[in-house]
């Protein structure tokens, strides 16, 4: 039986909705999310992108092949110089310094989601790896996606939150979300029923951590 990264999101259904549908994500769709729990949460996105690429640097290391290691760069270059230089920008635009963001301490979500991601790594291989990650990077390109369907969804400058969702709707942040799923793709249809049985529970516990990520920036949790 061949698998695929379809696959995975159907094993966790339930809490790929929640991930992608959270109340956090539909106040920013349609503008009505409170400041400071969007303060909040780019914050504490700042400690987060930092550790992911972290995360992207440890997939470059455990790379087997040229191939592998082109697209850990690729993946690593889509968070440090296309995500987290905009996010630094526009932390800016909501009065949040880079001095401000560098002296933070991480919030107990920030904690747990990207060490899972970091020891999931650690202790596994890359195909461990990557499926621990794919909730952020292609959960993100599927969100702004959702949102711009969404009848709810309020465009342009009438709603504060326009940027955020420009950028991960933006066709460098798609195309590096398809390349993650092209990859996944073509490792997990090699993959035995018992090994993907293994990547379900990674991928649903990573899942799991966004939607507490997602509370987190709602009820401003530390």
């Amino acid at each position: 039986m061949s698998f695929t990264f379809n696959d995975l999101k159907k094993h966790c259904e339930h809490n790929w909705r929640d991930y992608l549908q959270h109340d956090f994500v539909c106040k920013l769709g349609d503008g009505t999310l409170a400041p400071d729990a969007f303060r909040h949460y780019l914050k504490q996105d700042y400690l987060f992108l930092i550790q992911f690429g972290r995360a992207f640097a440890l997939a470059a290391y455990k790379s087997p092949t040229l191939s592998d290691l082109r697209h850990a760069k690729a993946g690593l270059d889509a968070i440090i110089d296309l995500e987290l230089g905009l996010h630094i920008d526009y932390c800016n635009q909501w009065g949040i310094s880079e001095q401000e963001l560098a002296a933070l301490p991480e919030a107990r979500a920030t904690l747990a989601y990207t060490r899972y991601v970091l020891d999931t790594g650690n202790r596994g291989d890359l195909l461990d790896l990557h499926v621990a990650l794919a909730p952020c990077l292609v959960g993100y390109a599927e969100i702004a996606s959702w949102l711009t369907k969404q009848p709810a969804t309020v465009r342009g400058d009438a709603n504060p939150y326009e940027a955020w969702i420009a950028m991960y709707e933006s066709a460098e942040f798609q195309a590096a979300a398809r390349a993650e799923i092209a990859w996944l793709n073509e490792r997990l249809a090699e993959v035995p029923a018992s090994r993907f049985k293994q990547l379900c529970r990674i991928f649903d516990d990573a899942t799991r951590l966004e939607i507490d990520f997602w509370d987190m920036g709602l009820e401003l949790r530390m």
